[in-house]
This record gives structure tokens, sequence and C-alpha cells, in this order.
């Protein structure tokens, strides 16, 4: 019961959105590595906020768990993902 507790808080410490920094170290590869899946289209399409570029931390999960698909692909499964849960 502790750990789902501690597991709770710490979900609800991490940030919604991660930068290209941030990206790289939850993916384990260089930052200019991040930029470059990014520009050919290997990564989700990430999300302007003000002046920043950022990717949804549960979208990038969720692309992780389907064997990271490019950016085209991965846009047809969210979309078949996110009308199951509307159905649901």
């Amino acid at each position: 019961m502790a750990e789902q507790k501690q597991e709770q808080v710490n979900q609800t410490q991490q940030p919604l959105a991660v930068s290209a920094r941030e990206l790289s170290a939850m993916l384990g590869v260089f930052l200019r590595q991040i930029w470059r899946l990014n520009s050919t289209g290997k990564l989700p399409k990430p999300v302007r906020l003000g002046g920043s570029v950022k990717w949804r931390r549960d979208e990038i999960i969720a692309w992780l768990s389907q064997n990271c698909p490019a950016r085209s692909e991965w846009e047809a499964i969210r979309e078949t993902l996110a009308g199951g849960r509307q159905n649901a």
C-alpha cells in the first residue's frame, strides 16, 4: 500500500511535458540525436509552449510501448488508441 502511494506521488511530481534535453535522458541518447530523430519524423510530434519545444511525457511512454514507430505510423496508432478509449 505504501509503495503504491509513493508511486502516485512520484508520478505527480513528473512534468507533463519534457524538453529535448529531458527526452534525451529518458531515451538514453545524445541531445543531437533527439533533434535528428525529430527532423526525420521518427519521434512523436512535439508541442510548442511559448518559445519552447516539448514532448508530452505520456505520449512518449505510449510511443515506446508501441516499439517507437515513425511519426506518420504513430499518428494512426494514436488515433486508434484514442478511439478505443472513447468507446469504452
